[in-house]
């Protein structure tokens, strides 16, 4: 019987099998942050298991409240920085050098595909796009990755889905995954893998991969997982040309990442977004969705544009092509958050930067801190914001405020209208 993505990983990282369909499996990497990772940290030194299993295999950063906005948060960041310099972690990102976990990680080469990989953090599954496992757990899950290098897991079953048709223009990785996420529900993938396969997928670039994986944990899955391919050596080749021939040796050796054609699925879903137009959700659950067009004149308070799903240079690019030689609305607060510093740098190079601070838009430094309602764009109670973030739960950006998920274009054209609108309108 031939195996899906997920299934060739686990039997390839296979090491114990404990009870039922439960797999103990190696670790290729952890992954850290400053906001669940030091409650593991404080845990295991005070049972005297203060140690790390490699310090080559462990990543972190500090990024969702950075520079830190009070005493409670300049604690959890020191207590990480003291715990990477103690065991000499070299790949960890402090103030100045630091961007969002999921952008900067796979912007560095620490994502390949066949990897495993676990995090503190839901949306660990955005590493999925390059034909990895990886998963966001718990505190005592990642307390025994950090210490062993393994974790448990239920042998996977995967949910495939075919996108297929043609990308109508103004229509976008983030429209895509929201229609998914609404065909599923928010359950309809619970503890499960979903595979993205089909042209529209294999069009990507990897950015919009990511965008993809990033939000299948919004549907319940544990990982979103796209097969590696050209695109997905072309991204990584600087840091894999020592490790093979050519890029053509690269790809044969991702192939065994790809699903055998007999593969067994739990379903398989044919998905048509030849038709699709921009989205944008309602209401608490990022399932509620609805044509941009039904949601036409909704005011909003803010704009953001940012975070692990949205906030690529590709993603700034788009947002800027709406903004460019228009201002923000009055009446509304615009806000940029580039994903890592060369994105940054990038944006400034090529005057994306100047373009959103000229229409009136602020621009911060690489955070997490919006999207949770942590700091640099908290709403008030009763704000309503229109965001490329990737969760619209009550109170998720600020108590009391309602939070509008869509793309970084659909967003664009929202701040310059003062309300709910389609990008097209904008578009030049």
């Amino acid at each position: 019987m031939g195996k899906s993505v997920a299934e060739k990983i686990f039997d390839s990282h296979f090491i114990d099998n404990p009870a039922d369909d439960v797999c103990v499996i190696r670790l290729d990497a952890v992954f850290c942050h400053e906001i669940t990772t030091p409650v593991a940290i404080n845990d295991l030194v005070r049972r005297g298991k203060d140690r790390v299993f490699d310090p080559r295999k462990i990543k972190a950063v500090i990024d969702h409240v950075t520079p830190a906005k009070d005493s409670k948060t300049a604690a959890q960041g020191k207590i990480l920085r003291d715990w990477a310099r103690r065991h000499q972690i070299r790949d960890f990102f402090d103030i100045g050098r630091n961007g969002i976990c999921h952008a900067i990680f796979p912007e560095k080469g620490f994502v390949r595909p066949g990897f495993t990989i676990i995090m503190g953090d839901s949306h660990t599954c955005t590493y999925g796009a390059f034909g990895a496992f990886a998963a966001g757990v718990g505190t005592t899950d990642l307390e025994v990755g950090i210490l062993k290098g393994v974790c448990a897991f239920h042998y996977p079953q995967t949910i495939k889905i075919n996108i297929q048709g043609t990308l109508p223009a103004g229509v976008f990785a983030k429209d895509v995954i929201l229609s998914i996420i609404a065909r599923l529900g928010v359950n309809g993938a619970t503890n499960k893998i979903i595979e993205f396969d089909g042209p529209v997928v294999e069009a990507m670039s990897m950015e919009a991969r990511m965008t993809l994986c990033n939000m299948a944990i919004e549907a319940g899955a544990t990982c979103g997982i796209c097969y590696p391919d050209e695109v997905t050596v072309d991204y990584l080749w600087d840091f894999i040309q020592d490790e093979f021939a050519s890029r053509p040796a690269a790809l044969a050796a991702y192939q065994q990442f790809k699903p055998d054609p007999d593969a067994q699925y739990e379903a398989v879903v044919d998905h048509d977004v030849a038709q699709l137009e921009p989205l944008v959700t309602f209401g608490y659950r990022p399932d509620l969705v609805r044509p941009v067009k039904a949601m036409e004149g909704t005011q909003i308070d803010q704009v953001y544009i940012g975070s692990c799903t949205n906030g690529r240079i590709e993603d700034l690019r788009v947002a800027a092509q709406v903004i460019k030689g228009r201002q923000v609305h009055a009446a509304v607060r615009g806000i940029v958050a580039p994903a890592t510093p060369q994105v940054f740098r990038q944006a400034l190079q090529e005057g994306i930067i100047k373009t959103f601070m000229e229409a009136g838009f602020c621009v911060t430094n690489p955070t997490c801190g919006a999207c949770l309602g942590m700091s640099t764009g908290v709403l008030a109670e009763g704000e309503v914001c229109a965001s490329t973030t990737n969760r619209n739960f009550k109170g998720r950006m600020g108590k009391g405020g309602m939070v509008h998920l869509m793309s970084p274009a659909t967003a664009a054209a929202s701040a310059i209208a003062g309300c709910i609108t389609n990008s097209k309108i904008y578009r030049s």
